[in-house]
């Protein structure tokens, strides 16, 4: 074939593939461009998920009327007019690409007036060809339709997700640039239902508490931090505020909104050691720095950048999120009672520093604080009347129950013996020792009674004396608002109250005494944009999420009546073995192991 030149409105086509994504790529670029414009005021609504309609309008310096065509060409910008610019870049947008890209796949309408003009012009794009300027009545600023997005081309149509993945996207945008510019006032609708709308007041904090609600923007620690022309402000969530993912990760650099690994990992980096493996913080970091030591030119969407001195950039950050958690955590004082008081003068020897033992019988070795007891009549050294002589002795021949064994869809009967580290309770079955986790034998409890309850149709319900009030982000409320009759057919009784807030009047009995706020933010924090919420086919994974939040925790002290009623729930699960996640709830260490760590069988 030979070789010839594309038509502009192919080339047109091709360069909106790499700006324009999703609906929330128009959001994104048109919100940049209002804030360019110095906008106050800057009001986003859509509807159908931005497939139909977005429109942006802004109260900022508007288009001339003698511009507003040039505006809508490709490469035609006021923020560049020299190379030697893009090395000092302070705007958000420069490359002159959104206009044209969004209105070569949409139906787009750009009504502007400026300040000193007594009237306004209105621009309509169809498709990529422009129709004539026209003179209207406007307010002064900006307002860009957006209408029957992606008409053109049908393929890229298909490949958007669901209504509810692409409002979340938007939702989750919005709420970012919300927080990085506190003194706007954002207005987000969708249809006639207002998702967010915050004062425009600068206050960072209230933003939070809109978006998370007020007790977790309460805990939220503030970062203020600079050094060598750099300025890092925000805040970052405590080691006891987590999520299971890094979506709640924000990072703006010089006010845009970027997605870059190097920061992510500094962040992480001043967490490390501090929080459980697979848990992620909270935090909304604002890095400025001189335009000539960032490259942002290095991406279409400008959502990655280039660092000249990347590893002072890393070190910058990871110290400061580093010194504001030290700052706002207090060092735990060690209790005298973790190092056990004996009881019958009797000495405990190897006793470890920091072990919480507890008790489960009045034995030889009773411990007040503590969480295992050894009783003479029931040594676990082969019947020897012994002390333990060396408990730090490593083992190493633990195994997890065999699936092939007699045992493999149950457990044996076994006989409880106690709680250690707060954590596992300890218990003799007629092969060996069990070290059994409560949080997930609790998970696999709950959701083996809460499925049963469910397929028979009678969950058993409870009011609470005072209904609950729950804020959750508006990308997540979206989520929440489509779940609830899952939450109705489960035993919960809960209603919007407002914009992004729910009422918790009631749950099932099973969860009773569990926090109404955690169970509705476990089915929404891990959200898979595949994911359809109200399908029959993922009841049980929500109903494990559930689950998994309301089920006792690791650290919790439980009573001995506690340990037994949950190790005899366990024995009466069909899959003991796991938890509803597949983590399983239980190690055995056999009595044979048991014989050869002693040095009974000889060498191992």
């Amino acid at each position: 074939m030979s070789i010839r030149l594309l038509s502009s409105e192919v080339s047109s086509q091709i360069a909106a593939g790499e700006v324009v994504e999703r609906p929330a790529s128009v959001v994104k670029e048109l919100t940049e461009n209002a804030l360019d414009a110095g906008a106050k005021n800057i009001s986003i609504s859509i509807t159908d998920a931005g497939r139909t309609l977005i429109e942006v309008a802004d109260d900022g310096h508007g288009i001339p009327s003698s511009e507003l065509e040039l505006a809508a060409s490709r490469h035609a910008t006021s923020k560049l007019v020299q190379s030697e610019d893009l090395f000092h870049i302070r705007t958000l947008g420069f490359r002159g690409e959104a206009l044209a890209s969004i209105g070569s796949v949409s139906q787009m309408t750009i009504t502007s007036r400026v300040e000193s003009a007594k009237e306004g012009a209105r621009l309509k794009v169809d498709g990529g060809i422009s129709g004539k300027v026209e003179k209207v009545g406007a307010p002064k600023g900006t307002v860009v339709r957006v209408e029957n997005l992606f008409y053109n081309v049908p393929a890229r149509l298909k490949f958007l997700k669901t209504d509810t993945t692409e409002r979340r996207a938007i939702d989750s945008l919005v709420t970012r640039y919300a927080l990085a510019y506190p003194a706007i006032r954002f207005k987000v609708t969708d249809g006639k239902q207002v998702t967010l709308q915050t004062a425009g007041d600068g206050d960072r904090r209230a933003i939070l508490a809109s978006l998370y609600g007020v007790d977790v923007a309460r805990q939220m620690l503030e970062v203020m931090a600079s050094e060598d022309g750099m300025t890092l402000t925000g805040f970052i969530s405590p080691v006891s505020l987590t999520r299971s993912n890094r979506k709640e990760i924000t990072f703006f650099i010089n006010g845009r909104w970027v997605q870059e690994i190097s920061l992510n990992s500094a962040l992480l980096q001043a967490y490390h050691t501090l929080l459980m493996v697979g848990r992620y913080p909270l935090a909304a970091l604002f890095l400025d720095m001189t335009p000539e030591d960032v490259d942002v030119n290095v991406h279409p969407t400008k959502a990655e950048v280039r660092f000249r001195a990347q590893d002072r950039v890393f070190s910058f950050v990871q110290r400061s999120a580093r010194k504001a958690l030290l700052a706002y955590t207090p060092v735990p004082a060690v209790s005298p009672q973790l190092w056990g008081g004996r009881r019958r003068d009797e000495e405990l020897p190897g006793r470890q520093a920091g072990v919480d033992w507890s008790v489960a019988h009045d034995d030889k070795w009773k411990v007040e604080s503590g969480q295992l007891s050894v009783s003479s009549e029931q040594s676990l050294v082969g019947g020897d009347d012994l002390p333990i002589s060396n408990p730090q002795l490593p083992i190493t021949d633990y195994r997890l129950p065999d699936p092939q064994s007699s045992f493999s869809t149950g457990v044996p009967l076994l006989r409880l013996i106690g709680q250690i580290g707060s954590t596992y309770l300890v218990a003799e079955g007629p092969d060996g020792l069990y070290l059994i986790d409560q949080h997930a034998a609790h998970e696999r409890v709950l959701f083996e009674k809460l499925m049963a309850q469910h397929e028979s149709k009678s969950i058993p319900s409870q009011s609470l004396l005072t209904p609950e009030i729950v804020t959750l982000p508006p990308g997540s409320s979206k989520v929440l608002t489509e779940q609830l009759p899952f939450l109705n057919r489960f035993g919960f009784e809960v209603e919007e109250f407002g914009t992004n807030t729910f009422q918790v009047r009631a749950m099932p009995v099973l969860f009773a005494g569990g926090s109404p706020a955690m169970a509705l933010k476990a089915l929404v924090e891990d959200f898979e944009e595949d994911e359809s919420p109200l399908a029959a086919e993922v009841e049980a994974r929500l109903a494990a999420r559930v689950c998994k939040r309301l089920a006792v925790k690791a650290g919790q002290t439980l009573t001995p009546e506690e340990q037994r009623s949950l190790l005899n729930d366990l024995e009466a699960c069909g899959s003991p073995r796991t938890c509803p996640h597949g983590r399983p709830t239980m190690i055995h260490l056999t009595v044979d192991m048991l014989e050869r760590q002693f040095g009974r069988k000889g060498a191992r």
